[in-house]
């Protein structure tokens, strides 16, 4: 799978994507991440990628022609282009999961004020937002939604099976408690089915617990 992300600030991402299980598997290859500079798509001295907007008011636009280039530049007939934006519907794990079945997916960060109308409508497949509230630039955003959707990915975590029983997995479940070592801290012990082996118990108290859990903290998934 490809990834390209389009932003005129690409170090955040590398940053963050250079890391971990998302570093991992870009470095061996499962993914392939492009982090693409727009201001590489301008042609003045200043590289200037930004302007006030028609109207009036606070803030700068994203001038439409660098993003007409850059995605000329970038598109292949299987791409999708996504815009990273407070106004898009909110990012899930059922669209990581769409997009990890993807060839090559385009990621498109707004900044400032926005991007240009004309630009949106002609270039954008579809806008995410990753929750409602407003981010400094559409890079921390993309950053989010690449590592949801590579760890899904065939490989890329330890064991597959790990994306399937976790919170947001194939069930509507949140995840069961997780405990490890020392047996007893503080007088707080692992409860005793986790010790005794029987998996099929072991199994009927995770479901349990995630269904309790689920109930408690987020009664909406179900």
């Amino acid at each position: 799978m490809q990834i390209d992300i389009v932003s005129l600030f690409p170090s955040i991402c590398k940053g963050v994507l250079s890391e971990s299980v998302i570093g991992r598997a870009w470095k061996e290859g499962i993914v392939k991440i492009n982090l693409v500079d727009l201001r590489d798509y301008t042609h003045d001295a200043r590289k200037t990628v930004d302007d006030t907007p028609y109207g009036g008011g606070a803030g700068m636009v994203l001038r439409p022609e660098p993003l007409f280039e850059c995605l000329q530049d970038l598109r292949t007939p299987d791409a999708r282009v996504v815009l990273m934006t407070p106004q898009g519907k909110p990012f899930c794990q059922q669209t990581a999961r769409r997009f990890a079945t993807l060839s090559h997916l385009i990621l498109v960060c707004g900044h400032y004020e926005g991007i240009d109308e004309r630009a949106r409508q002609c270039l954008m497949d579809e806008e995410l937002s990753i929750g409602d509230y407003v981010l400094t630039n559409g890079a921390i955003a993309a950053s989010v939604v690449t590592d949801a959707v590579v760890r899904l990915l065939p490989g890329a975590l330890g064991n597959d099976v790990s994306s399937d029983e976790e919170s947001f997995g194939n069930e509507p479940l949140l995840e069961y408690p997780q405990f490890t070592r020392p047996v007893d801290y503080k007088g707080m012990r692992v409860p005793e089915i986790l010790l005794s082996g029987n998996h099929q118990e072991i199994a009927t108290w995770r479901l349990e617990q995630r269904v309790l859990r689920t109930v408690s903290r987020r009664p909406d998934l179900l």
